[in-house]
This record gives C-alpha cells, sequence and structure tokens, in this order.
C-alpha cells in the first residue's frame, strides 16, 4: 500500500468544484486517458453508486464510499495498473476552494504506478491532473454567462 497527495487552490466557490468533479461525463475533460464513463448505477449523491470508467479498452470499476455535497467525496476504483481509494476534500479558502486529494493504492502493481503517477506535474500525474482540472474550473467560473 502506498499513499499520494495532492493539492490545489481553485478561484470558485466549492460547490461549483465540487459539481464538476462529480459531473462523470466531464471526466475525459481532465482525467488523462478517459475515453468514457459507462454503467453507471445510482446518483453520484450517495455512496453505494457505483460506475465504469474507461481508459481506452481498459476499465475501472468505481464505488462511492462516501459523499457529503459539496466538502467531500471518497472512491474505491480498480483495475490491472492502478487500484485503490481517492479521498478528496473542498474547503473554502481565500475567497475559492482548496481541493485536497489523496490516493491510497493497492497491491505491488498499483504501489508502483502511483509512484510514477504521482512524480511531478506532467499532463497524465495526479497533480497534473489536478491542474488541468483546476483551469477547466476558473475557466468557466470567469467567464461571462
Amino acid at each position: 500500500m502506498a499513499t499520494f497527495r495532492v493539492t490545489t487552490l481553485i478561484a470558485a466557490p466549492p460547490e461549483r468544484v465540487f459539481a464538476t468533479w462529480t459531473d462523470l461525463d466531464r471526466f475525459p475533460e481532465w482525467i488523462g486517458g478517459v475515453t468514457r464513463v459507462t454503467d453507471r448505477i445510482g446518483s453520484m449523491d450517495q455512496a453505494g453508486s457505483r460506475y465504469t470508467v474507461w481508459f481506452g479498452k481498459m476499465a475501472s470499476p468505481t464505488e462511492v464510499l462516501e459523499i457529503e455535497r459539496p466538502r467531500h467525496i471518497r472512491t474505491r476504483f480498480g483495475n490491472a495498473i492502478l487500484k485503490g481509494e481517492s479521498d478528496v476534500t473542498f474547503a473554502p479558502e481565500a475567497g475559492g476552494t482548496r481541493v485536497q486529494q489523496e490516493f491510497v493504492t493497492r497491491g505491488f502493481i498499483a504501489a508502483i504506478f502511483g509512484r510514477l503517477f504521482a512524480m511531478g506535474s506532467y499532463k497524465g500525474s495526479f497533480q497534473g491532473e489536478l491542474e488541468t482540472f483546476r483551469k477547466l474550473v476558473e475557466s468557466e467560473t470567469l467567464r461571462p454567462d
């Protein structure tokens, strides 16, 4: 088991940040390699909800373990390369939202790939995806309606 943490400050209110984070249709916009989300069971507002995230032909079944809108979501995910849990908090800070994400991987292979994804801030890294998410939310927040 390995634990990895990333954080960013987003210039948008927690409600908007959380809503974008939990919009499954938007995952391909900020999570590297995601091609689609299928097999949706339940609402993203409820623990026990499930969905499958696809990275090309590789499926990653995911379950919502805990959720408190707009402050917290914890999920369990897994495929042959990367499996574990993601625990994300959304806290008001400096007129925006502090997003803190913790990944806890399960298994030897997942720990190795988790370490690779945790290194640096390249586009497909955990931090890189979080920064892509930040830019996405901020661009929509700052854009006039």
